[in-house]
């Protein structure tokens, strides 16, 4: 059975042609949607496998005729039709590649996105404030949704952390990448003598399981604190003690959600994080690969950063672990961060 080589991974392309048509069986079954959720799941699986299975069949009919054309080209017009054909079937193929990486057991996911500011006071809150337009912004230009979960701000400026709820295809997957340490080097525009400061944020990525999956939580476990929410989510918001904070104390994983009028929503979404969160780490001691998904724990200080934003006294933004580096700084911080996205996604981490 003959495989597709992508980046040194196999996709098996008849494997997948089979897994379709199981799958259009069970749709096609008189009592497919008497789950709905289940239904909707499965929905969700078939459509993601045709989304590659079907582009890469065209792709590989569309290079077969470009060769036989090839033989039997006769003018240099046509010659160049051909090559600016064959041009974009390598574009193609560059898109079709990057999503046969996302094959880890929770790429397809949506994610919990979340930015803590550390050493640089002010400076780092703001920091922390620009990370999160930075991937706002590329969510917007992916088409994923995005749900503030919680915000709390800086004393005099920017935030000091927040949570957000990626939602869309491959979510996790392209994003998984982006935690760690973020170290920024600028003039400050806080300091009256306009001096270099560097500041640092962390960014941590959780993929979303989903809440069906049963996880024993012992009430005597969590300590739960509600508060007065601070962020704006209109009339009324600030005016109850409906945000919640939820610790875990065995493991000392804390969640918060404000993003809700309700009490009872916001406790209800925070536990569902933190399900999440217990049963990615669970997985992580079970297979002893702690790394693979949650990343090495780094202090929020100089040294620990996987890519740093230079803006002073040159223009430069480079990743440490795959040395991408671009000196388009205003682009990157307007939400173009694919270039890293995908060099780490080769990479192969």
């Amino acid at each position: 059975m003959k495989k597709q080589k992508i980046y040194g991974g196999h996709f098996d392309i008849p494997s997948k042609k089979e897994e379709i048509i199981l799958l259009n069986q069970k749709v096609n079954s008189s009592n497919f949607w008497e789950n709905q959720k289940s239904a909707e799941q499965t929905l969700k699986e078939l459509n993601s496998i045709k989304s590659i299975v079907e582009p890469l069949d065209n792709l590989k009919s569309n290079v077969e005729t470009s060769l036989e054309l090839l033989e039997i080209v006769e003018t240099l017009e046509e010659l160049n039709q051909l090559e600016n054909e064959i041009k974009e079937y390598n574009e193609e193929y560059e898109k079709l590649s990057l999503l046969l990486l996302l094959n880890g057991p929770y790429d397809k996911n949506d994610c919990i996105l979340e930015i803590h500011s550390g050493a640089g006071g002010t400076e780092a809150c703001d920091w922390a404030n620009m990370l999160l337009r930075m991937y706002t912004r590329y969510c917007e230009k992916h088409g994923f949704k995005v749900i503030v979960l919680d915000m709390q701000d800086g004393e005099e400026a920017g935030i000091k952390s927040c949570s957000l709820e990626i939602k869309g295809e491959n979510a996790y997957g392209y994003l998984k990448n982006e935690k760690g340490v973020h170290r920024l080097v600028r003039l400050s525009p806080f300091d009256s003598n306009n001096r270099r400061h560097t500041s640092f944020a962390s960014v941590e990525v959780t993929p979303k399981i989903d809440n069906t999956i049963n996880i024993d939580i012992n009430e005597k476990d969590l300590k739960i604190d509600v508060y007065r929410s601070s962020g704006k989510g209109g009339q009324g918001v600030n005016t109850t003690d409906s945000a919640v904070r939820i610790t875990h104390l065995p493991t000392k994983i804390v969640v918060t959600c404000q993003n809700e009028r309700s009490q009872i929503q916001n406790k209800e979404t925070a536990v569902n994080v933190l399900k999440s969160k217990l049963i990615v780490l669970e997985e992580e001691k079970r297979k002893n690969q702690l790394n693979d998904i949650k990343g090495e724990v780094s202090n929020i200080e100089f040294g620990s950063q996987i890519r740093s934003y230079v803006l002073h006294p040159y223009s430069m933004i480079k990743d440490h672990r795959t040395n991408t580096e671009t000196s388009n700084t205003s682009k990157v911080l307007d939400g173009d961060i694919d270039i890293f996205i995908e060099d780490n996604l080769k990479r192969g981490k």
